[in-house]
Parts: structure tokens; sequence; C-alpha cells
């Protein structure tokens, strides 16, 4: 059975609270904020982008699990913010972890869920028998243009899960994806920051598209949301998550424990990876997960996890890394003017 040998999260200790964006932008700005549901927004430092982050990831899983690196035979990241045009980020990302050079790497994009696309893939090549292991990393420093609503939100982070058959933390009985053309949200290249449909990316795209995958691994799996203990949805903000999972008949108490939005903002391709990790967490042994990713453009995966005994066994070790909790704790905040800064709307000369 193909599942999660560890996983890692990278979360940026800078913040932004979205009353801030607000108050520069003015009371249009405070009525985005307050409908969205997102208190503060995570920063990337000066030196932090799409490779350092998924470094720091996946080397958070390789200290919870220790296994050899040059048994991982393919590293994908996923992220809307690949700090090269042309360069993979996933070589470099292999360089620093030790697993060059023999491995197959790739750069993902599907803007939000390109990290569950990276999961996908790793699971097929796992599955095969052509890799021992697989690290899909999902990963963003997200763009926001100033004003816009993104800005309230897009945010930074990231987490790495390592997929493999020896063991694993916890078994992916199954996945399914559900894609149609809808063109809610875009960047040429050239452009620095995305366009969106606005209210148009509510229900043809998300909503459409969540219910789409997340039906369909109901029906394949013979399942009702009941039959888990915990479920993840893509979190672009706080409202859609909570909508969405009550629509299909999850509860709150089953989104809470990966719904890190509210304190995070949206990590993009990262989202749903940190939401697996703040999940897993907190899991014990027997429980069940239900997770869909959204991406614009658009498309959905859907996972069916069941958390195995060893991730309470000798074999891995929580504590080794840091959990979503420790790295959403002691935040550092920014006025507009050093957040600015930061995130290069203000150039340093």
């Amino acid at each position: 059975m193909v599942g999660i040998i560890s996983y890692g999260a990278y979360i940026p200790r800078f913040r932004i609270k979205t009353e801030e964006i607000a108050r520069v932008w003015g009371a249009n700005g405070a009525e985005i904020a307050a409908g969205l549901g997102v208190r503060e927004k995570s920063v990337p430092d000066f030196d932090e982008d799409t490779i350092t982050m998924s470094v720091e990831a996946a080397r958070s899983a390789l200290a919870r699990r220790p296994i050899d690196t040059s048994e991982i035979g393919a590293i994908y990241v996923g992220s809307e913010s690949h700090p090269y045009a042309v360069k993979p980020s996933a070589a470099a990302v292999g360089e620093a972890i030790g697993a060059t050079p023999v491995m197959t790497a790739a750069d993902f994009e599907f803007a939000c869920k390109a990290g569950t696309a990276g999961i996908q893939t790793g699971m097929g090549l796992v599955k095969s028998g052509m890799v021992k292991y697989a690290v899909a990393i999902g990963a963003d420093t997200a763009q926001g243009a100033p004003g816009d609503a993104l800005e309230y939100t897009a945010s930074a982070g990231g987490a790495a899960i390592i997929i493999g058959n020896d063991d694993p933390i916890a078994e992916i009985n199954h996945t399914c994806s559900f894609t149609t053309d809808t063109p809610d949200f875009w960047r040429r290249e050239g452009q620095e920051y995305p366009r969106h449909g606005g209210r148009f990316s509510g229900d043809p795209a998300y909503f459409k598209h969540i219910q789409g995958a997340a039906k369909l691994m109901l029906e394949q799996m013979g399942t009702k949301p009941s039959d888990y203990d915990y479920a993840i949805f893509h979190q672009p903000n706080a409202k859609f998550p909570q909508k969405v999972s009550a629509m299909l008949g999850f509860t709150r108490e089953q989104i809470k424990p990966g719904l890190a939005v509210p304190r995070l903002g949206n990590t993009y391709s990262g989202a749903v990876p940190v939401g697996i990790s703040a999940t897993l967490d907190v899991a014990k042994p027997g429980d069940r997960i239900f997770v869909t990713s959204y991406g614009s453009g658009a498309g959905s995966d859907a996972f069916d996890i069941t958390v195995t005994d060893v991730i309470d066994s000798d074999a891995f070790d929580r504590s080794a890394g840091p959990t979503v909790e420790e790295l959403l704790a002691n935040p550092v905040y920014l006025d507009y003017a050093l957040y600015a800064k930061h995130k290069g709307k203000i150039l340093m000369q």
C-alpha cells in the first residue's frame, strides 16, 4: 500500500494583520478583510522563496523519519512562484537534501493544486516500483496586487510529503480528480500579479470542482462524510472551506485541525499540504482523513487516507520537526511599509 512516510511544514515567522492592510486601503479594504475570515497572513523574509521554504519543509520531514536520501527517486515542487522561469526548483531542493544525482525532478504548476498533483505522481512512481521514495512539495510566496482582494490572503509557506510503501504513517487508500477548463484565475508570462474573476471564482470554479472531486471520491469508496475523522479542503480564505464542507455534509469539528488559513493566509500550492501536516500533527492510529485540493484553471484532487500505527511507533518521531501550530506561534508583526519592503513592492537600492 502506497502512503505517507513522513511530512514536514515551513511557515515564515513574519506576519501582517489584515486590519493593517485595510488601514492603508480604506473602508473598502476593511469590508474585504471582514468577509474573508483571515486575521493575519505570513510574509516571507528577504532571503526566503519557494526553494528555501521547500528545503526547510523537506528537512523537517527527514528529521521525523530518517531515510537514506540516496533512495529518493523523485522530487516534485508544486508552486505558482518558482524563483526562476527557466531553472527547476526541484533540482535545487534535491541537492540541498542530498538526494541527487539519481532522481527524477520537475516543477509542477496547476495553480493551488500543484502540490497535490505532485503527490499523485509520486504515488504512481512508488506503486509501479520505479522509485522507493518520492518527495512531493507544495510551497508558494503567493502574489497579490496592492489593494486587490488577493493581497489580504496571499501568504507564504508550504509542506513536504514523502511518499513510499515501507511502513507508511498513513496509507493513501485512493485518489481521484475532477478537471475542467474554467478560467477563474490566471497570470500571463511576464505579469507580476495574477488576475481573477472575482465572484466567478466561487460557484462555477471552487465549489463546482471541490464538490465534483469529493463526491466522486465518496462514490468510488462507498463512504459518507461521517466515516471520516478529519477533512481538509483547499483554503483560499476561511469562508470557502467552511461553506463547501457543510455543503458536502462534513462538520466544523472535522475541518478545524487542518484549517490554518485564519492565522496563515492562503499559501496557494502549500495550502492543502500544510492542512495535511496540521492534521497529521494531531491524528491517531486508525483515524481517517478526507482531502480535496483545488487549483484554478480548474481542477481538484481528492484523497482518502488512513493513519497507521507507525505514526506512534519508534520508527517515526513527530516531535523531531515543528508542528504547524508551533510554526504559527510567536509571530513578528510588520506594518504595511515593512511588508511592502519584504514582498519587493518597494525595491531596495
